[in-house]
């Protein structure tokens, strides 16, 4: 009676057996999890994490936080503006506001408190290219929790003013007849 790890090893010199083409090659390291697939290995996936501001080359550590900080502040004002206690009050906005601001500050300092910890350098991925000393420091991790706080803060203030002012947009579309 054959056993399972034999039936295994024979059906891989099996040419009508399917699963014997499903060939995997690991790119770098088979133990870290890192095998190409069409997916992750194809042009678009690259172009698309090679122009993220986190992998994006030629970016000071800064700049990368800025530019994350905006979007994640301007995002987050939703959640806080539609569930907060106060959204049905004259001062739901600004509570919204206040919490999104608040939000932004507690995830800037945990970035400033993970780069305390001497984080291992990032591993170079097939999707990920090699970012030499962007995250590698403190000083590198503080200067992107700082951009972090900055845009965090200014995309906060845009999402407010876009939502304390929508009335003034929509009677803007009717002056030009939308």
């Amino acid at each position: 009676m054959n056993t399972f790890i034999e039936k295994i090893e024979k059906s891989k010199d099996d040419p009508s057996d399917l699963s014997s083409h499903e060939v995997v090659i690991p790119a770098f390291d088979p133990q870290g999890s890192n095998l190409p697939t069409p997916i992750n290995s194809s042009k678009i996936v690259r172009a698309l994490f090679s122009s993220m501001p986190a992998y994006r080359a030629g970016l000071s550590p800064i700049r990368r936080g800025l530019e994350v900080g905006v979007v994640h502040g301007y995002w987050l004002l939703g959640p806080f503006f539609k569930f907060n206690p106060l959204r049905y009050s004259e001062r739901g906005a600004e509570a919204a506001l206040l919490s999104t601001i608040a939000l932004v500050a507690i995830s800037a300092g945990t970035i400033v408190m993970y780069g305390a910890t001497n984080p291992p350098p990032q591993i170079i991925t097939i999707t990920v290219p090699d970012q030499k000393d962007v995250f590698n420091s403190f000083k590198g991790w503080s200067g992107y929790a700082l951009g972090f706080l900055i845009g965090g803060v200014m995309g906060a203030v845009l999402a407010y003013e876009i939502v304390k002012n929508v009335d003034v947009f929509k009677n803007s579309l009717h002056i030009i007849g939308l």
